[in-house]
């Protein structure tokens, strides 16, 4: 938030600033997914809906599923929810108690923590490393699994990382939480943005698996706030009745027009932005290791680079902005795990932007890493 205000500010003054602070895709919903919408409020469709969504569109997800995984989920195991935010929270509310432990990556997406304790919980972190591609192996959540644990909450492709967990590895990990009664939540919203090998879901792992999803990132449409959870068919009751009480419902005109976001012509437009995303990766993250940054884990997914910089990482996105009109997020808000040392640059930009940040980026760290001599 330091960041975006300076930013604002130097805006204001009239200085052009690059945003690659911000998570959220810089392409709008697909067309076809407006002009359901626009029919949707031309035909009324503004009332509540059933608080786990309209039937129509837990269908459409269940299909989806079919379609792109050969997996099959019944729609009475699918609720829509006030968005991925709004799907974890409820996913929370249903499992955690007072005094529950659930672990959390260390890097990871800072809602996690604050949601555990939202519930009066506790988020324990897990020290997630390069090592390990920043995901959690089996090995740490063994160590970690103690007397109060609930379960594991994790993200696969990750934030801020953009790294995957291998399915082997989250296979371990699922037998070993199932063995001990406890829950697994895997985050898939970036699901859909997966470079070079092909999308997986958690759905089918043994034991209580409860999987949060999002119409905001592979489908662009953030703020239309719609998202979808598969959870145990035993839970759903008890999540309706928590989605009655603190939501109502999802937005009635974004559920509308995401039924058109599984059509073929969406799909195709939402595959070739997956291909523009993937471009600019392949660009960026060597761009950001010749100017002498260090990327220990090459994100495999979302459009996330996590990086190592020299010093402070607070302090080198403060002045990378103050000097080159760079906006990038400091690693500290991600975590404690040696995060002050990273920046995350989000590669929501078109390529013309990403080429000046580069250049900007170069410049900046050429005199910040490499002064000249006396």
């Amino acid at each position: 938030m330091d960041v975006l205000a300076r930013a604002h500010r130097l805006e204001a003054a009239g200085r052009r600033v690059i945003h690659m602070e911000i998570g959220e895709p810089d392409f709008t919903a697909a067309p076809q997914v407006v002009a359901a919408a626009a029919r949707a409020l031309r035909d009324g469709r503004t009332a509540y809906t059933a608080a786990l969504g309209l039937p129509a569109l837990r269908q459409a997800i269940g299909e989806h599923y079919r379609a792109r995984f050969g997996t099959r989920v019944p729609d009475s195991r699918i609720a829509v929810t006030a968005g991925a935010s709004g799907g974890l929270l409820l996913t929370l509310a249903l499992y955690v108690d007072p005094g529950d432990e659930i672990l959390v990556p260390d890097p990871g997406y800072p809602g996690y923590r604050h949601m555990v304790r939202a519930f009066e919980g506790t988020a324990r972190p897990l020290k997630v490393s390069p090592s390990s591609n920043f995901q959690p192996t089996l090995e740490m959540v063994r160590a970690a699994w103690g007397r109060r644990t609930r379960g594991l909450l994790l993200g696969t492709p990750a934030n801020p990382t953009g790294t995957l967990i291998s399915k082997t590895e989250l296979a371990k990990i699922a037998h070993f939480v199932a063995e001990r009664g406890g829950v697994l939540i895997v985050d898939e919203i970036y699901q859909g943005l997966i470079y070079g090998s092909e999308p997986v879901t958690a759905l089918g792992l043994p034991g209580e698996v409860a999987i949060v999803n999002s119409f905001s990132k592979y489908f662009c449409m953030t703020g239309w706030r719609l998202g979808w959870v598969v959870l145990p068919q035993k839970r759903m009751r008890d999540f309706e009745k928590l989605a009655q009480h603190l939501f109502i419902c999802a937005p009635a005109i974004a559920q509308h027009a995401a039924l058109s976001c599984f059509s073929k012509e969406s799909i195709g437009i939402f595959e070739k932005r997956r291909a523009e995303f993937q471009r600019r990766r392949d660009f960026f993250v060597p761009a950001l290791q010749r100017a002498g940054l260090v990327v220990p884990a090459p994100p495999g997914g979302a459009f996330y680079a996590y990086a190592r910089c020299p010093g402070d990482g607070k302090r080198f996105a403060l002045e990378l902005l103050e000097h080159e009109g760079v906006a990038a997020t400091p690693g500290l808000d991600f975590g404690s795990n040696e995060s002050k040392r990273y920046v995350r640059f989000a590669y929501t930009r078109g390529m013309a932007d990403l080429e000046e940040a580069a250049e900007r980026l170069k410049r900046f760290c050429e005199r910040k890493i490499r002064p000249p001599s006396a």
